[in-house]
């Protein structure tokens, strides 16, 4: 069986104010949705400065779903820590974490694109040392003790909800991060599939002394879905949405760089031979769904790519009415 995960990151070419209203409060009305059909997650994500608006604020996002939802859980993925001041980043996640009664989960990344750091005055070339200061300064600030801070005293209140602080898991594709992680005695989150890091972490750890981590891999095969009973239709009719998306995020890509949903197509076509973008009927996807493990994943992405917002919610009727009743153990 399969976790069911909604995707969300608001990409709108053309920035239209009016659909770009209407796509967030979409956001959370298809998150709300989500949270009474049984669904298990929702997926939010960080850029800055994209032509298309790619969710910004996803802390503000998480915020509004949470206010509109019960049980399901939010995972940030990625929130580029580097880019906020740490202890109101810190503030900011208690807060969430009370609001949410536990529901939020975030993995922390460093980023790739140095227009973000400038646009947010911060320095590239400091990046490493930054996410260092940014996770030590949140671990120490949900104690809720008093811990010194750049030469004075600071105390963060109040504490998460979530006893010792909300799941946070360091970030990236480098074995610098995953010493990073074990240092500072949190799971690690591979944004590829590269089994020597998992490797090095469970080594690491060992050698460290540190119980109770892990580490998590994304499964090889990582597909964002749309589901249609026609998917012939749905590409004919969808496909240049999904490749904007694709082709956006190939755009920021440098050759250091490795993603599990990153594309090298630049038509349709060769996008619908990929297989990362995906229209499945409900059949495909509970075939899939009955074969994956704890770490794959159902993704439904029903905003992909500035895609209309009556057709994201027609893919998610669907997949709730068609899916989710047999999304169980073959």
């Amino acid at each position: 069986m399969a976790v069911t995960n909604l995707r969300f990151n608001q990409v709108l070419p053309g920035l239209d104010r009016q659909e770009m209203s209407a796509r967030y409060r979409a956001t959370v009305e298809m998150a709300a949705f989500a949270d009474k059909n049984g669904f298990d997650m929702i997926s939010l994500e960080e850029h800055h400065g994209a032509d298309n608006a790619w969710s910004p604020s996803p802390l503000s996002t998480a915020g509004a779903i949470f206010g509109a939802t019960e049980r399901i859980g939010v995972i940030v993925c990625a929130l580029l820590a580097p880019l906020y001041d740490p202890i109101r980043l810190a503030e900011d996640i208690a807060v969430l974490d009370n609001i949410s009664g536990g529901r939020l989960s975030l993995v922390a990344g460093i980023g790739y694109r140095p227009e973000e750091y400038a646009a947010l005055g911060k320095e590239w070339k400091r990046r490493g040392k930054i996410q260092d200061e940014v996770l030590e300064t949140l671990l120490k600030a949900w104690t809720g003790e008093p811990f010194e801070y750049r030469g004075t005293t600071v105390r963060v209140t109040p504490k998460p909800f979530t006893d010792p602080h909300p799941m946070v898991m360091v970030g990236g594709t480098a074995k610098a991060s995953v010493r990073r992680a074990v240092r500072l005695r949190l799971p690690f989150y591979a944004a590829a599939p590269i089994p020597e890091l998992e490797r090095y972490y469970y080594e690491l750890a060992a050698e460290e002394g540190f119980e109770g981590g892990f580490a998590i891999l994304p499964p090889v095969k990582t597909r964002m879905i749309f589901c249609t009973e026609d998917p012939d239709k749905a590409w004919a009719e969808y496909g240049e949405y999904f490749l904007h998306e694709a082709t956006t995020y190939a755009g920021w890509q440098t050759p250091d760089i490795a993603s599990v949903v990153e594309s090298s197509a630049t038509t349709v076509a060769a996008l619908r031979e990929e297989g990362i973008y995906c229209c499945l009927t409900p059949d495909e996807c509970v075939e899939i769904g009955q074969v994956g493990g704890l770490t794959d994943a159902l993704i439904l992405h029903p905003l992909v790519g500035g895609l209309p917002i009556d057709a994201g919610w027609a893919s998610l009727q669907l997949f709730n009415d068609k899916v989710m009743p047999r999304n169980v153990p073959a």
